[in-house]
Order: structure tokens, then sequence, then C-alpha cells
């Protein structure tokens, strides 16, 4: 299959059938999806995802919104906090009656409502965390992920630790929950025996601590050749200013989670972030290689008329374009089909790629199979930008499948 671009003049198109089938949330005019973002709170950071859906939705009304019918985006902010986001999922499903929530963000966010979605038979869709627990179709049928696995990701840093740096000493920051743990479990799949040799230093933080000054100066008197930063973006930044205050220079791996130039790396000082690694599946908004892409340029094109005074190098509205375009092309495949049980038998077969994450990655699931990205690739921040180096590996086999340029 080629890649999927969303042509607006086709949104409106869509398969007829004999007798629609609605669910609370669809109707002949209109198609009401909830979400719920960290508006505020310690993951603020992350809102500018959910201001460009609701400008992408406006896209698409604007060009006759999908099979005739417009999007009614709610969105809600969770601060998040699990019960707030208890309080508005409740909200979102019994007051708004929405068809699905679609990209609700963050892991205790999601963690709080995720049987309470599944009570209610209503679509947990696309999931915006990495945490493990959302691909478990026999227990959590109506929950369903996006990004590629967190215990992925570990692995990925772990391999690319022992093929380069066999018998280093790692020290680890990391988020007391399971956004954390995951990435734990990950390291020590892959480190197996090793990794109470190897990790010399490993210092939690709770998400409500205000810094992780304390925390990164106890791991540095352990003198590890490698810190990994299991951070979200507010105390990863802070972690790469304490370490060049302390002048500290270990190899430095941050998570996905926390790669975005503008909202991460300049508040932390692009100086002080050059040379971190991490790991990616989607174009960097900095990077002028993508400059000449289509899936670029209809981004860009998209951003400076919905959302102009949105930063350009964040790149959290790329992150929303994406999944924004995945969700229009499930909803256009329901055709007049628009119940929640229809709209997670789409979502759990989906086979395509998506014109703005890098070559190679395709979105893939199936019924047994509720990881759609599972594709990552190695990069270093040079202090302008992103770079990539290595193979795209693939999570599901732990091989490397290309090596795109």
């Amino acid at each position: 299959m080629g890649k999927l671009f969303i042509s607006c003049a086709a949104l409106a198109v869509g398969s007829a059938s004999a007798e629609p089938r609605y669910d609370p949330g669809a109707s002949d005019t209109e198609i009401r999806i909830g979400n719920i973002m960290p508006y505020s709170g310690p993951a603020s950071a992350y809102g500018i995802i959910g201001r460009t859906m609701s400008a992408y939705f406006r896209m698409v009304n604007d060009n006759g919104g999908i099979n005739g019918r417009k999007i009614n985006f709610i969105s809600y902010d969770d601060a998040y906090s699990p019960s707030k986001a208890v309080e508005q999922a409740r909200r979102l499903v019994e007051d708004d009656e929405v068809l699905a929530i679609f990209a609700p963000f963050g892991t205790v966010s999601n963690a709080a409502i995720q049987k309470y979605m599944n009570s209610r038979h209503v679509p947990q869709l696309f999931v915006i965390t990495g945490a493990s627990r959302w691909a478990d179709p026999e227990h959590f049928p109506w929950t369903i992920g996006w990004q590629p696995s967190y215990r992925t990701e570990a692995r990925i840093y772990a391999d690319y630790i022992l093929r380069h740096h066999p018998g280093a000493r790692i020290g680890i920051l990391y988020q007391n929950d399971d956004f954390g743990r995951d990435y734990l479990l990950g390291l020590k799949d892959v480190l197996q025996d090793q990794y109470a040799q190897m990790v010399i230093a490993s210092q939690s933080y709770e998400v409500s601590t205000p810094t992780i000054d304390s925390e990164v100066a106890a791991i540095k008197a352990a003198a590890p050749d490698i810190f990994i930063d299991i951070a979200t973006p507010k105390f990863a930044a802070q972690a790469i200013r304490t370490l060049a205050e302390l002048d500290w220079h270990p190899i430095h791996i941050v998570t996905n989670v926390s790669v975005s130039v503008g909202a991460v790396l300049k508040p932390a000082g692009l100086d002080n972030a050059k040379g971190i690694l991490s790991a990616g599946y989607q174009m960097d908004v900095t990077d002028p290689q993508w400059d000449s892409h289509p899936g670029m340029q209809h981004f860009r094109a998209f951003m400076a008329k919905y959302y102009p005074e949105a930063d350009r190098s964040e790149s959290g509205p790329l992150v929303a374009f994406n999944m924004s375009s995945a969700l229009v092309e499930v909803i256009r495949r329901c055709g007049d089909d628009l119940t929640h049980e229809r709209i997670m038998r789409v979502a759990t077969d989906l086979d395509l790629d998506l014109e703005a994450y890098i070559p190679g990655v395709r979105i893939k699931t199936s019924p047994r199979d509720f990881r759609p990205i599972e594709q990552l690739r190695m990069m270093r921040f040079t202090g302008e930008r992103w770079e990539w180096f290595g193979p795209l590996l693939d999570g599901r086999t732990d091989q490397a499948t290309s090596s795109p340029n």
C-alpha cells in the first residue's frame, strides 16, 4: 500500500450503506469525538497536541467532514491527574455521549479510566502513552494504544549499549509510575543478568515533585558512564540543564516522549542538549532534510492556515497531525456503520503508512496485535536538529528491517 495522504476533497466522500447504524455520538450530520489532555499541570507541554487536533478537525469540517458528517471534537483538561481524568471521561461518555475517546494522554490518566471505558464498551482509541497495558485485547478489548511501547523502546537502548558500550556503568533516572517501570522492564529484557552489574545507580522521582536536581546529583555521585533519563518533558529539560550545571558529560539517553526541540531542548539549552541520544519514528520538524517531503509540506500548509501561532520547533503538532489523519481514515472506513464495535474492528485491522513518519514505519494492527507502531530508529541531537543513524528496528522481531537515508 502507498502512504496515506488525506485529501481534503475526498473527506466528504464515503461508501453508502443501505441502513446507517449509529451508537451514541453519531448521526447523519455529526460525529462526537472526545479527548482528554493535560492543558495544565506538570505535563502541560503536551497541551499543544490537543490544540492542534482541534485545528485539524476544523480543517476536516471546512472541507465537508467525513462521509458528509462534521466532527465535533470535545477536549477536556485533566491536569495530568488520574482523578480528574476519571471525572472527564465520565463527562465525555455520559454527558456528551461521544462515539469514542480519541488520543487521551498519559499513562496514569489512561490507567485510571481503562476499566471504566471497557465496562461502557466505548473505544479508548489510540492512547498517547507507550505503556504495555494498552495492548491487552483479552482483558481490555476497547483500549488500543498508538506509539511504540516504552518497553520496546528501552530494549532498543539496551541493545545499543551492549553493542557499542559493553561493560559500561549505567545510571537511571525514572518516573515512579507505569511509564518509568515499563522502561526498566525493557532494559532488563535485554541486559538480563548483566542489569544488576551494569546499573550502578537508580533514582526515581514523583510527578508531583518540583525538581529532580537532587536525584541527578545522586546519580552523578556514582560516576556512571551512561545516564538513561526516563522523564517527561518538564523533568527531562531540568535534567539536561542540571547535567550542564554539574559539568557532567555522560552518554545521555532521553526517551522519545521528551525529544521535542521546542518543548524540551530549547528550554534546557540547545548547547546543553548537544550529543543526546534517543530513538524515534516521526520526522523532526526542525530537520531540513524533510523540507521537500510531501508529508512535511502538507503538515506545514495545514499549520500555516489553521494554527499559525504554534511554535514551529515543537514536535507535538506533528504528533497530532499524524494521529488525527489516522482517525479520519478509521472513521472513513466505517462508512455508515458508526458504532463502537465497528470503530474498534476497523482500528484493529490496519496496515498503512502515514505521510509524516520516517520511511519504513507502518501502522499495523490486528485483533490480537493492539500495537500500531513498533518501529524506531536511533538518533542523535547535533545542537540544532536530530540526526538519524543505524537501521530502522522493528520491535515485533527485534531485527533491523531497513536502513533509510
